[in-house]
């Protein structure tokens, strides 16, 4: 069953880890993935973009995201965010963080496609246009995290990075944590080279795991070194191999460039398009 269920008749649109949603105590938890639709930006950002980097006009781009937070119950001032760079950095956010990178790129964490806290009335986001969007959740201790993997953080291991800091952080069991994959491009979608292949070979797991765990989950190769690569599958073996456990992984299977009417798709956009938000944090009590 889809993980990310999409919010009918809402204001902004938005996908909500809905099972995570009910099983945290008191409905504390807020965890999901925006949508193209439901706020002000004009074309080509049209029209809920939530990143400043792409070109569009700063205004809308803080009023999507009052939108979004309010939406959520939280305010724009709790919204924190990384400055992305497709890197396998994981930043870790205190209570005297809350807000960094809300108005202005220049104020986010810098060179960080990682956040993890344990505060509450932190809503940690980062950003997306085909990327994968990477949710921890350790029920425990009440930590959350978000990681942001496209192809490059993935082969610099974020997604285990990310169980490291939460493990070293927070004295999280990684047995314990609750992961999910969310909304981006598809294999059936995203084709790569011998360069990108190259490097997500180094990636690719021992004999033991290639038994076990065939390549042809993980890519396949059209020939002409062309190759259609399923990042989501190889995050998610990545997370078992930093202890994750497999049941308490759940992947979406929304894909960003199949269904371009719903979120925006650098691929398929053309380069020249907004950004989705993955959110999560804590309500305070």
């Amino acid at each position: 069953m889809e993980p990310f269920v999409k919010q009918h008749q809402q204001e902004c649109g938005r996908f909500v880890l809905e099972s995570w949603e009910r099983g945290a105590p008191d409905g504390r938890l807020a965890a999901g993935f925006t949508g193209r639709h439901g706020g002000v930006s004009a074309k080509p950002y049209d029209s809920l973009n939530l990143a400043f980097h792409v070109g569009d006009v700063p205004e809308h781009v803080i009023e999507n995201r009052r939108r979004i937070a309010g939406a959520l119950g939280f305010s724009l001032e709790d919204w924190t965010c990384g400055e992305q760079v497709h890197s396998g950095d994981v930043a870790i956010v205190r209570a005297g963080d809350r807000g960094r990178g809300s108005l202005d790129r220049d104020s986010a964490f810098q060179d960080t496609d990682g956040l993890v806290t344990n505060v509450p009335g932190i809503l940690l986001t980062s950003f997306y246009a085909d990327c994968v969007p990477l949710y921890f959740w350790d029920p425990a201790t009440e930590a959350v995290g978000l990681a942001h993997a496209g192809w490059k953080g993935t082969v610099a291991g974020i997604a285990g990075n990310m169980v490291s800091a939460m493990t070293s952080e927070y004295g999280s069991d990684p047995s314990q944590i609750r992961a999910a994959i969310g909304p981006s491009i598809g294999a059936c979608c995203y084709e790569v080279d011998d360069r990108v292949m190259e490097r997500v070979r180094q990636l690719l797991l021992s004999p033991q795991d290639s038994e076990e765990n065939p390549q042809s989950a993980m890519y396949i190769d059209k020939g002409n070194g062309k190759y259609m690569l399923n990042l989501k599958e190889i995050n998610r073996r990545i997370m078992i191999k930093a202890g994750i456990l497999a049941e308490h992984i759940e992947c979406t299977t929304w894909c960003t460039s199949c269904n371009n009417d719903l979120f925006f798709s650098y691929r398929k956009d053309g380069g020249t398009t907004g950004r989705m938000a993955s959110w999560i944090g804590m309500r305070k009590r």
